[in-house]
């Protein structure tokens, strides 16, 4: 058992435990079950309560969150379209998001699939400097998939 201020008070019966609880007016909180002995705590149980609740709302307040953005592209996007996308996956990227980069596919054009794959590679190529490929360029039906995510900042 440990006490409010932290000392090890020694090994007690839980009888005797919950008793000397009682008389200090604090609560007998259990610490580690599992323990052989299992470890209990002498302290004000709604006051720790909130200090995991303060410090769980801390770890919430610093994780970032990292939402997927998505880009859609042709096997046949015209250059200056192409150049307009490239410029807001590498917004996207730098503001900490991942990009997934979508090659539609309609008819005829199903047969080249190389040529979406391409159109992968050369936009993952313009963004090598700040974004690696998550996953590399798949088909799912009539769509090919890729997802790039930025580099991790040294």
């Amino acid at each position: 058992m440990i006490d409010d201020e932290g000392n090890k008070l020694g090994e007690f019966l839980t009888e005797d435990a919950i008793q000397l609880a009682v008389e200090r007016g604090v609560d007998l909180i259990e610490v580690a079950p599992n323990g052989r002995p299992p470890v209990c705590r002498l302290g004000d149980f709604g006051r720790i309560k909130y200090e995991k609740q303060k410090k769980d709302a801390q770890a919430r307040k610093r994780q970032a969150v990292v939402s997927i953005k998505e880009v859609k592209l042709r096997p046949k996007t015209d250059e200056h379209d192409y150049e307009v996308k490239l410029k807001h996956t590498r917004r996207f990227i730098e503001e900490g998001d991942k990009v997934k980069i979508t090659v539609r596919f309609r008819g005829r054009e199903l047969a080249h699939r190389n040529i979406g794959e391409e159109r992968c590679r050369e936009v993952a190529k313009d963004c090598e400097d700040i974004a690696l490929i998550e996953t590399p360029p798949n088909m799912e039906g009539k769509q090919m998939f890729m997802i790039l995510a930025p580099k991790k900042k040294s």
